[in-house]
């Protein structure tokens, strides 16, 4: 029985301190019943705050009484309901008044005109009470006041007193009998002829809920109500705003309704007066509601989630993350809400909607959604009951949950967010103690959770069968609540009308009478103690458990596939083990590792190893015990920390069972060799296994003392929670003695096992080596230094605490220390779980002296151990293979055994099929080029393997430290994982023998070699010199780095230096001093030997300073001026005087790098301006980099400019109209009239300008054009036209900054001449002709409008340009990607190329990478701006190329641009020269750009030259016969541009390279020919050894210009970036594969000979070299040859000779052929029995995606066209059209694959004559096609080989052809009729039918 009400208090206010109608008052308690507190609840302190929670005031006029219930916690955190009932009474105002007069003279006058004359106060009724009736406490409130008010009879004191003395029933027990009936409904009556029925709730362990939850429903809608669910689960807090009081009440309540069975445990305050608003900063969790009012102060609240109920809004802030209900179960709850909700949702769109879809009265919907989160909750912790650990069961059960078990088992959930912070909660917590004893009384949860789960799992997807569950259980819960609902009846008087409206005269509110409240009271209290006491029994029983965990866990075990086969494997393996079958077991055990990934293996490996346990030991020999520890290892490091699993569970008692004999008396146990995972450091696991190791001991323990009948009941084991409910029921029955007794036995069980478990620690914790401090780095222990003595009880005798504070705080690498960290670690564990399970003081001391004496004795075991270990011979390890080096390179570190961890890739691995080459066990050495690991695989069936993977230390772009952990091996290893921009990844694992100190100096070493402190630290300067040096570092002094040992040398250098300058009688100038003092070394041939530092050093250190002819004789020698020769740029002649009729000069005046640093010496400008002009001009562009020319189209004569972006002033200068006032006329003017002359000369250099004679006569202006073919220009113009939208429509347009067109503007103008300007944008972005055919008129005028120079530009840079008044310059504004965007792009791109680990989210695929890391939209940009550069040349106009700084995107574009124009940059020479030119001499910064120094390592690694030779690679797969060179040159450069074994790509221009001496001395030194200084030289010395560089399918066609496509679905991956050879690693060193192949060579002849083997090998992607064990034809016939020819003593040719010899046998063969053709001029091609070569073929093919040779089966004949003369295509064709004009028609009418093609006569129908045809055999389509003839397109007829059923010799039939052999004929019998034919002759016909006959064999 409880009170209904604890207190009633009246709260007025309190005059003395008001502050007038504005200002705050405060309340006062007028009167509060009874006077003293009770014993069992203090009386609540700050009631009249919560009053009027906004404040007391006074108002000008009345207001109507208003009611809420607010709750306060008190410090024993029960909840007080305080309900408070305001009205509001009149002032008497002479009071007021007087207050008034006396502060008149300070308040200002106005204020006191305002004073009404009546102000209202307000006074509240409260009542405090435990219980939560808000119905019953309104309305008998409502009751006193309406005495009050009404004035009726009846003396409140009466009312009051009854009030307090009533007293009602707390809650039911189980069926309601009449007489519970009686006690359920309590009925009370105040005295005032009123009744009030009060229903209690059957079972008050449910929350009573009314209709709040709906409410709240009604109010926030689902998905907002959701989101504050899982807040107030995770502990968020939470803020609740409203106007009124009661729904911020019913709000709060509502929330914790929906969160049972879980208890809400924080600060919880429905109602926050004002003045306590600071509570709102608490940092602890919150439920708290706030009046609207105090919205503004909520505003800065950053972590607290608002959830504003009147206007229907959550607001969750930005730093706050809820994690939500994992996911299907958030959606099926949304779903069932919704159907709870708003019903009629789901027939919405019926067509004959159900008449009745109301959603349920309130009261009821409330309790449907209250079930609704039953459901949920039910599901979430289903099968709870199954983790709790049983620890003691007297005096009271103690109960622990092993929480992660619990989420195991939640398949779906295991992973999630939400779950585990949920059980990590202090909600959960306390869900565990209230819930967990196994004999308590139950409620509809426990019924849910034991009953119902399978009922839940099978209707879950289906929302329907869910509904009904959740009415069912809502119809339980409103059942609860209301357990009579037909006697619901009230009787209680209101204040009647009229007396609320005459409330002006009323009285105020009596002063009681306490005495008579009192006596009540008293009397009440007398009555109580006279009455027999009510005994309500409890009705208590065992909560049952529900279906066990395993079920759920295996209906969807993540078992992996075909475990069958995979557990065979373990059981087999163990059983070899075990039966000393070593060799058998050896082969298994990589496939048993790779199993035990699998759980249900890693369990079958506990269970096979238990079954060969003994008596708690198994004794192995050492290779047993070697292979079970590895299997240990193994499963355990799959295990996390938390060993959700239990699988470091049932190994622990396993690794104290297995051991071997060391020596006499000496046994090792496998613990020593498994400790280092992560989970034996882990305070958890532990716990969980002490727990329940403790719950079955004292399960033993009760079921011993059962009578042996009971204790398996019904063949079933009983839980340990059965047994404890069970234990617990009997308890009240046992004696004194007996309670004692089992107590006792309970505390011993649980100390003994604590003790156990100290050992068993002690085991795992102490290393074998106790010197070694590995534990206490690798694992948490080490942190518990910091932790102090904070963890040992008062209770540890002194002497213990001594040894604790002998601690320092540093780590000595001594045994205590780790032993110390270890006693610690256990003792923490002691005190908890001796703390949790109540074990008392004394055997707590025991404990903590025990454990130091356990440690220490187990120190001394393992010394003993670990000494006999060391004397056991080591287990063998593959010997480490030597790499092979280049000439010149050193080994700086010697190998360091290291394991080769697998990566993303999964090739090598064995997942993808193919054998498992990694991981592989080998050494990493460090030479001064390369980074190599070579070793062998780690699986012993592909053992013989030897797997290579290496790069140059140059490329490493990132080196990060990870912590691997080997499957073979049982430590976590530290490891490096290398990535380096060659495309290589090298994840390695340091082997166990090398020191940790020893990897440090590898890594320092790794950083000196990638990032020297100047370029000539490379291995480029330093080959075949510096190794010395570095061993030497390496034996004499650690410290000592390299700087250091140079300087001697650089000493030497110095002095060898000047004494041949004086000996040579030359001028050494000072600088050379300071310059060499910051180089590390110097070339030794540059030193040492006199007559080469005439030629290099000298010359080129004084090259800056000597005379003008030595400088030109040197810059003449650099390539570029051939160059410029061939193309008619301008010579030099000797006196450097000038053709004047030539429109460009050679200028030296950048000879000295003084104009411009980055530019080469000799540039090529206009005739007409002079060198002072160029000096002033460069100053308006960045890096003063200013427009020169590069090359010239030798048809149109248009040329091609590059040059660097304006200076944002010199674009101001540029753009400024010419009379524009300035104030001063500054030199920006005046250069920007340069810029423009500059501009103009450039344009009247070209022939089409001068002859138009000023431009305006079209006749004159069209004559160069009209040369070119008129048809490929019709083709040509919209074409140019749809490139330009294609290049300017980047994403976002810049509207209105350039002409009115647009996209486009000129450079200068003015508005003069904008009548004629029939805007740009319509000129060049082709609108294109009205008539289909473009006219000539049409092409007239698109010519005519066409600008003479196109000023490409940064889209950026050129806002705000104006129209060019003559239209001779145009500018088209492009987006060029950032430098920053292609280093980003390019990181991306290799982790998309090579992955550092499998990838975890599967939609981030291969190619989704690819396509997030940008790398071809960038491809794309770059060739799309060089293809409309080509086409704007190739139609006469002149580009000038001019973005960023002139030396990355300008660069690549203008190379592309001159490589797609000139036939002669795609062949060997032509291609160096082009590099040589654009990027070397002009100045791309190599060495900036690939970080090569200390200096620029910042910077980072950006591929601009890769992109280039990307995009080349991209044309070259498109025009597989216009280059020279193979795909295999390209990968070259690209390898070796970043490996720095060659200096030409170093440096970043050519003065740099002179100041170093580096630029002419390849010519002048051939001292060393093994060591190659530039990779020009490399190239052709292996060019004239094999043919690796060349393409054989190169037949040039004179004067093609390419237009490759440029789209993304165009562009293929290089497979230069996903390629790998682990046999010989990269190809790129030549030398190594020599020498590899030598060596392989001599090894394997001899047991060959021995056994018949086959020829055949398999070949693995990512093992063997493609190119050399599966040559091309080509390769393989010549290397034959070569074979053949040393084998018969010959010398053997260059391949390069025989392959002309045979190209030039062919051409005359072709040509005598073409003389022995028939008169008839369309003729057979040439069959010969080896034709390889390719031909020209039609232009489609030509642009294939990489063109195979066709095999030469009889009858598929290649034409051998060497040349492309009209002979060569072995007819005289006629009109044959260009190639260029079929380029533009990409599409052909049929896609023709002519297998055999000829001229046939053929036999009409009848009376048709025999007529000669043009036959095409297609193999591909399988079709015969003729045509009228050779040229035509228009396919006459086909014949489907399908339909053909044989061929057959014929006879001639009349009309045939006369003087034609009889043999010439032949037939061809189709299904539907049979055709006849004739050939040229007997040999042809023949031919023909084979072709037909092997086609349909073919078939």
């Amino acid at each position: 029985m409880a009170r209904l009400a604890d207190y009633f208090v009246v709260v007025g206010y309190d005059l003395d301190k008001r502050g007038g109608l504005e200002g705050e008052g405060q309340g006062r308690i007028l009167q509060r019943f009874p006077e003293k507190d009770w014993e069992d609840s203090p009386f609540p302190q700050g009631i009249e705050l919560f009053c009027q929670p906004s404040g007391w005031q006074l108002v000008p006029e009345r207001q109507p009484a208003s009611f809420f219930v607010a709750v306060l916690t008190d410090i024993n955190s029960e909840r007080h309901y305080c309900a408070c009932f305001t009205f509001w009474e009149d002032l008497d105002n002479p009071q007021l008044q007087k207050a008034e007069a006396s502060e008149a003279d300070e308040v200002d006058e106005e204020l006191a005109v305002v004073q009404p004359a009546k102000v209202f106060a307000p006074k509240s009724l409260v009542l405090v009470s435990r219980l939560d009736y808000t119905e019953v406490f309104r309305n008998c409130l409502g009751l006193i006041y309406t005495i009050h008010v009404d004035g009726l009879t009846v003396p409140l004191e009466t009312v009051i007193g009854n009030l307090l003395t009533c007293v009602i029933p707390i809650a039911g027990g189980s069926q309601p009998g009449q007489e519970e009936r009686e006690e359920r409904l309590r009925t009370i009556t105040l005295g005032a002829g009123d009744r009030q029925v009060i229903q209690t709730p059957i079972n008050d362990s449910l929350p009573v809920s009314g209709s709040s939850v709906a409410q709240l429903f009604r109010q926030l809608g689902i998905v907002n109500v959701l989101y504050l669910f899982c807040a107030a689960l995770t502990e968020h807090k939470i803020l609740f705003l409203s106007s009124s009081y009661q729904r911020l009440t019913d709000a709060c309540r509502g929330l914790l309704a929906i969160m049972f069975p879980l208890k809400y445990s924080f600060t919880y305050v429905p109602i926050l007066p004002g003045k306590l608003l600071e509570v709102l900063s608490t940092p602890t969790p919150f439920i708290i509601g706030v009046n609207s009012f105090f919205r503004s102060e909520t505003q800065e609240l950053l972590d607290v989630i608002i959830a504003d109920l009147d206007g229907g809004t959550v607001t969750i802030p930005e730093c706050v993350h809820i994690s939500l209900l994992p996911e299907p179960l958030l959606q099926q709850t949304q779903t069932v809400l919704s159907m709870v909700l708003d019903p009629e949702l789901e027939v919405a769109d019926h067509a004959f909607p159900p008449l009745s879809t109301q959603p349920s009265a309130l009261k009821i919907q409330d309790k449907e959604i209250r079930a609704v989160f039953l459901w949920l909750f039910a599901r979430l912790f289903q099968g709870y009951r199954w983790c709790l650990h049983i620890i003691r069961i007297h005096p009271e059960p103690n109960i622990h949950i092993r929480l992660h078990t619990h989420t195991h088992t939640q398949e779906a959930l295991s992973e999630d967010d939400f779950l585990m912070k949920v059980l990590d909660g202090m909600a959960f917590a306390g869900f565990v103690s209230e819930r967990g004893p196994p004999y308590r009384a139950t409620d509809l949860f426990d019924d849910l959770v034991a009953n119902e789960v399978e009922r839940i799992r099978h209707e879950e997807a289906c929302p329907h069968k869910v509904m009904n569950h959740v009415k069912e259980l809502a119809e339980q819960l409103f059942k609860n609540e209301n357990p009579y609902p037909a006697v619901a009846m009230h009787k209680v008087q209101r204040p009647s009308e009229n007396s609320q409206n005459a409330a002006q005269n009323q009285t105020p509110f009596p002063v009681l009478d306490e005495v008579a409240v009192q006596l009540f009271i008293d009397h009440a209290a007398a009555k109580l103690k006279t009455a027999p006491p009510v005994v309500k029994a409890e009705l208590k029983g065992m909560v049952p458990s529900g279906p066990p965990l395993g079920d759920i866990v295996d209906r969807n075990g993540n078992v992996m596939a075909n475990s069958a086969r995979r557990l065979e494997v373990v059981r087999n393996c163990i059983t070899y083990i075990f039966e000393n079958k070593m060799l058998e077991a050896k082969k298994l055990m990589p496939a048993v590792l790779r199993a035990l990934k699998g759980r249900a293996a890693r369990v079958c490996l506990t269970q096979e190893l238990n079954q060969h346990v003994l008596q708690n030991r198994a004794v192995l020999d050492d290779q047993q015990f070697d292979y079970i520890v590895r299997m240990m290892n193994c499963t355990l490091q799959d295990c996390s920390h938390m060993d959700e699993h239990g699988i470091a569970a049932a190994l622990l008692p396993l690794v104290t069972a297995f051991c071997r004999k060391l020596g006499a008396g000496i046994t090792q146990f496998a613990y020593s060799c498994v400790q280092e995972h992560m989970v034996w450091t882990n305070m958890q696991f532990w716990e969980a296994m002490f727990y329940s190791d403790v719950q079955n001991h004292i399960r033993a323990l009760y079921l011993e003392t059962e009578d042996g009948g009971s204790s398996v009941s019904g063949g079933r084991e009983i839980s340990a929670l059965e047994l404890a409910s069970e234990q617990n029921r009997l308890w009240p029955t046992l004696t004194k003695e007996m309670q004692t007794e089992r107590v006792q036995k309970e505390e011993s069980t649980v100390f003994s096992q604590a003790i156990h478990y100290a050992n068993r620690m002690s085991y795992l914790l102490l290393p074998l080596d106790t010197s070694k401090n590995r534990l206490l780095r690798s694992s948490g222990l080490g942190d518990v230094e910091s932790v102090s003595n904070s963890y040992v009880t008062n209770s540890i005798a002194g002497s213990m605490a001594e040894s604790y504070d002998t601690e320092s705080g540093f780590e000595d690498a001594e045994s205590s220390d780790v032993a110390n960290s270890v006693v610690r670690f256990i003792n923490r564990f002691v005190d908890k779980v001796c703390n949790e399970s109540g074990v008392t003081n004394e055997h707590l001391k025991a404990l903590h002296t025990m454990i130091p004496d356990i440690v220490q004795m187990h120190i001394e075991t393992l010394d003993a151990v670990h000494r006999e270990s060391k004397r056991l011979p080591p287990i063998q390890k593959p010997k480490l293979l030597r790499p092979t080096l280049l000439p010149g390179e050193e080994l700086v570190m010697d190998g360091m055994r290291v394991h080769l961890i697998p990566d993303g890739r999964e090739e090598a691995t064995g997942l993808m099929g193919g054998p498992p080459l990694l991981p592989a066990e080998g050494a990493i050495f460090l030479t001064t080029y390369r980074l190599i690991f070579k070793g062998t695989p780690t699986d012993p069936l592909v053992g013989e393997q030897v797997v290579t993977r290496s790069f140059p230390i140059a490329s490493l772009t990132k080196e990060k430290r990870i912590s691997v952990t080997l499957p073979m091996d049982q430590f976590v290893q530290e490891g490096l994982q290398l990535r380096s921009c060659t495309f290589q990844l090298m994840k390695i694992a340091f082997d166990e023998e090398v020191a940790s100190d020893l990897a440090e100096v590898f890594r320092k070493h790794m950083h000196k070699l990638r990032y020297p402190q100047h370029v000539q630290g490379t291995f480029a300067f330093t080959v075949g010199q510096c190794g010395k040096l570095v061993v030497e570092h390496k034996t004499k002094d650690k410290n000592q780095s390299l700087k250091t040992l140079s300087k001697n040398l650089v000493k030497s250098a110095k002095r060898t230096i000047g004494r041949q300058y004086v000996t040579r009688k030359k001028y050494s100038p000072p600088t050379w001093e300071n310059r060499s003092s910051f180089q590390s070394e110097l070339d030794e041939d540059e030193i040492s030997v006199s007559e080469e530092v005439d030629q290099s050093s000298l010359t080129l250190s004084s090259t800056i300073r000597s005379s003008d002819r030595q400088t030109m004789s040197n810059v003449v020698e650099r390539a570029c001026c051939r160059d410029y020769q061939r193309l008619g740029l301008g010579t030099l002649s000797n006196s450097l005087t000038r053709s004047k009729n030539e429109p460009f000069r050679i200028s030296t005046v950048n000879r000295m790098y003084t104009v411009c640093r980055s530019y080469p010496g000799l540039l090529i400008v206009p005739q007409s301006i002079p060198d002072t002009t160029i000096q002033r001009i460069c100053r308006c562009y960045r890096q003063n980099r200013f427009p020169v020319v590069c090359w010239r189209n030798s048809r149109t004569k248009a040329v091609l400019l590059r040059s660097a972006g304006l200076h944002a002033k010199g674009v101001v200068g540029f753009f400024k109209s010419p009379n524009a006032p300035t104030a001063v006329p500054s030199q920006a003017d005046s250069t920007s009239l340069e810029q423009e002359k500059y501009l103009q000369a450039i344009i009247s250099s070209m022939p089409s300008y001068s002859e138009s004679s000023g431009r305006n006569t079209l006749s004159g202006f069209t004559s160069t054009h009209m040369s070119t073919s008129d048809s490929s220009d019709k083709l040509r113009q919209p074409k140019i036209g749809a490139l330009m939208k294609q290049v300017m429509g980047a994403k976002e347009d810049v509207p209105g900054t350039f002409s009115r067109g647009g996209k486009w503007g000129s450079i200068r103008g003015s508005g003069r001449l904008s009548a004629y300007n029939p805007d740009v944008g319509t000129r060049l972005a082709g609108k294109e002709s009205p008539q289909p055919n473009g006219g000539p008129s049409e092409a007239l005028f698109l010519r005519q409008q066409r600008a003479y120079l196109y000023i490409i530009g940064d889209k950026a840079q050129l806002k705000g340009g104006k129209q060019d008044s003559f239209q001779q310059w145009e500018v088209v504004p492009i987006e060029v990607c950032d430098v920053r965007q292609v280093k980003n792009s390019f990181k991306k791109l290799m982790k998309a190329c090579v992955p550092s680990s499998p990838p975890s989210d599967p939609n981030m695929s291969f190619l989704r990478c690819l396509e997030d890391s940008e790398w071809m939209a960038l491809l794309h940009r770059v060739l799309q701006v060089s293809v409309l550069v080509v086409e704007l040349l190739d139609t006469g106009s002149s580009v000038m190329v001019s973005l960023e700084d002139g030396w990355d995107v300008t660069t690549q574009v203008v190379s592309l641009v001159q490589l797609l124009s000139d036939p002669y940059y795609r062949t060997f020479d032509g291609f160096r020269l082009l590099v040589e030119k654009e990027w070397l001499s002009f100045g791309h910064r190599f060495s900036h750009r690939g970080a090569q120094t200390l200096g620029s390592q910042s910077s980072g690694f950006t591929p601009v030259f890769l992109q280039f030779l990307d995009c080349v690679h991209q044309i070259h797969l498109q025009f597989p016969m216009e280059f020279e060179f193979s795909q295999y040159y390209l990968k070259f450069l690209a390898y070796h541009y970043v490996s720095n074994r060659f200096r030409t790509f170093l440096l970043d221009s050519d003065y740099e390279r002179i100041e170093l001496g580096v630029l002419y001395e390849e010519k002048g030194e051939r001292k060393s020919p093994q060591v190659c200084k530039s990779v020009w030289d490399y190239i052709d010395r292996l060019n004239k050894k094999t043919p690796i560089f060349y393409n054989y399918m190169f037949s040039p066609e004179d004067y093609e210009v390419l237009r490759p496509y440029t789209f993304v679905s165009n562009l293929k991956v290089w497979d230069f970036y996903m390629e790998e050879t682990l046999s010989e690693g990269p190809s790129y060193d030549w030398e190594l594969r020599g020498r590899q192949e030598r060596v392989a060579e001599e090894t394997p002849e001899k047991p060959d000979t021995s056994g018949t083997k086959s020829q055949r090998r398999v070949v693995w992607p990512c093992y063997d070299s493609l190119s050399k064990v599966v040559p091309d034809a080509i390769t393989k016939l010549l290397h034959d040859l070569q074979s053949l020819e040393a084998e018969l003593g010959q010398t053997s040719e260059k391949w390069k000779d025989t392959w002309d010899k045979i190209k030039t046998t062919q051409r005359t063969e072709t040509k005598l052929e073409s003389k022995r053709m028939t008169a008839c001029g369309d003729i057979l091609k040439t069959h010969s029995s080896f034709s390889f070569l390719p031909l020209p073929q039609p232009s489609h093919q030509r642009r294939s995606q990489g063109v195979y040779l066709q095999e030469s089966g009889v009858g598929s004949s290649i034409n051998l066209a060497l040349d492309c003369e009209a002979s060569a295509t072995s007819t005289p064709v006629a009109g044959r059209p260009s190639t260029s004009t079929l380029y533009s028609q990409f599409q052909s009418t049929e896609s023709e694959n002519r297998s055999f093609e000829g001229i046939l006569f053929k036999k009409g129908a009848l009376l048709k004559p025999w007529k000669p045809r043009w036959f095409v055999l297609d193999k591909t389509k399988h079709q015969l096609r003729y045509y009228e003839s050779r040229q035509d397109k228009d396919c006459k007829g086909v014949i489907e080989l399908a339909d053909v059923e044989s061929v057959t010799p014929g006879t001639p039939a009349m009309g045939a052809p006369k003087n034609i052999e009889e043999k010439a004929f032949f037939d061809l019998k189709t299904t539907k009729r049979v055709y006849n034919f004739c050939a040229q002759d007997s040999l042809n016909a023949q031919l023909w039918m084979d072709s037909v006959q092997s086609c349909l064999s073919d078939a």
